[in-house]
């Protein structure tokens, strides 16, 4: 790697208070991108912009970030169009990725590693990440040269899948355990003639958060949540609002990535074809 990643490399870092890096092995070089002259990421085809491959590793970051500021390019592209640095936003949370090779000079994609740094609340780093393996649908921590893939990133391969693996499964413990506390709150309920279809329809939408949760499909689990709450909020008699205007107005739980500023650009959706979330249930 070069010497600005060279500056950059220092092992791998989990569940820390502050600051979390990983590394991943790149098995695909799409999408393609461009540049903008202001160094930003933009859709592939503007005339006078510069060429990017972001990869898969890259491209699932963004989509987990959810809205964001469009990542700015520190280290563009040259003559290699997957060698690059990126840094971008989203609220509390601060991302920067990079891409270089670590053999085979770079010749095809898998000859690509991506340096993930995220700063920001742990809770919040967890979740990225979490998302970030299960778009992916494989083990980001596994290499195609285990020996190559430790040099560079100083860490041994136990390491890296310790960082990964201690953040997934935090993400998974906070999930449950929102799934928990809302649960809990339903049978502080029961009891209320007047309520119970609507604590029914709770007991139903958290059965579907559990069930996203085991495909490890954090959107879901949240959306869930979200009607089990709003449910909740209606059916909680030390509240003045019932089945009336709540359900009506439309309004929704805001999750973590909604909170962020609607005037910033998106970065996830520069990206516009969805990725599937697929199940790691043969890692646990």
């Amino acid at each position: 790697m070069d010497d600005e990643a060279e500056s950059v490399v220092e092992g791998t870092i989990g569940l820390d208070p502050n600051k979390t890096v990983l590394w991943a092995q790149v098995r695909e070089g799409q999408p393609q991108m461009s540049i903008d002259i202001e160094g930003r990421l933009r859709p592939a085809g503007i005339k006078g912009n510069s060429t990017v491959y972001l990869g898969d590793v890259a491209r699932a970051a963004l989509r987990s970030l959810g809205p964001a500021d469009s990542p700015f390019f520190e280290s563009k592209p040259g003559y290699d169009e997957q060698r690059w640095r990126f840094s971008t936003s989203a609220g509390d949370v601060s991302m920067v990725v990079l891409s270089d090779s670590y053999w085979g000079f770079g010749l095809v994609a898998r000859c690509f590693v991506n340096r993930i740094e995220i700063t920001g609340p742990l809770a919040l780093r967890a979740r990225i990440v979490h998302d970030i393996a299960a778009t992916l649908g494989r083990n980001p921590w596994e290499p195609s040269w285990t020996s190559r893939f430790e040099k560079i990133s100083s860490a041994t391969i136990s390491e890296h899948r310790n960082a990964w693996k201690e953040l997934i499964h935090h993400a998974r413990d906070e999930m449950n355990e929102e799934i928990t506390n809302l649960s809990e709150k339903v049978s502080t309920l029961r009891g209320g003639e007047d309520i119970e279809l609507i604590l029914n329809q709770a007991d139903q939408n958290l059965d579907e958060a559990r069930a996203a949760l085991a495909d490890h499909n954090a959107p879901a689990v949240e959306r869930a949540l979200a009607r089990a709450a709003q449910a909740l909020v209606e059916a909680d008699p030390t509240t003045e609002v019932r089945s009336s205007e709540a359900a009506a107005s439309g309004s929704e739980i805001l999750t973590w990535w909604d909170k962020t500023d609607k005037e910033e650009v998106e970065a996830s959706h520069l990206l516009e074809d969805e990725l599937p979330v697929v199940d790691l249930t043969g890692e646990e």
